[in-house]
C-alpha cells in the first residue's frame, strides 16, 4: 500500500489509523486503559509490521464509551461486558425488526 492509498482510507471508520499513543492522547486516558480494554476484548488492535497497535476510530469510539462508565465508577471489565451486551441486544433488536417487517409483507395464509 502506497501513502496515497493510505492517504485516502482516513475516512474509512475501520482505517487503524491511530498509534496507541496517539489513541490514548485523543481519548484523554492511558495506554494502559487501552491495553486493559484490549485484554477483555472489547477491541482488537490491529499490529503494524513492527507489532504496534494502530486503532481505527470506530474502536476509539467504543473506547471512549468505556471510558465513560470507568469514569462514572464502573470496573473496566464490567464496562466491556456491558458494552458487548449492548451491543449484542442493539443487533438482536434488529434482527428482530426485520423479522416482523417480512411477516407483515407476506400476504396472510388461507
Amino acid at each position: 500500500m502506497t501513502a496515497d492509498d493510505s492517504f485516502g482510507r482516513l475516512d474509512d471508520d475501520d482505517y487503524p489509523a491511530y498509534t496507541m499513543g496517539r489513541a490514548a492522547e485523543m481519548l484523554g486516558t492511558t495506554q494502559g486503559f487501552l491495553r486493559a480494554v484490549g485484554e477483555a476484548r472489547l477491541i482488537t488492535p490491529l499490529r503494524s509490521a513492527g507489532g504496534h497497535r494502530r486503532y481505527s476510530r470506530y474502536q476509539l469510539r467504543i473506547a471512549a464509551r468505556a471510558r465513560e462508565l470507568v469514569d462514572h465508577g464502573t470496573p473496566v471489565e464490567a464496562a466491556c461486558r456491558i458494552i458487548i451486551l449492548e451491543d449484542q441486544l442493539e443487533e438482536a433488536q434488529r434482527i428482530n425488526a426485520e423479522h416482523r417487517a417480512a411477516e407483515a409483507s407476506e400476504p396472510p395464509a388461507a
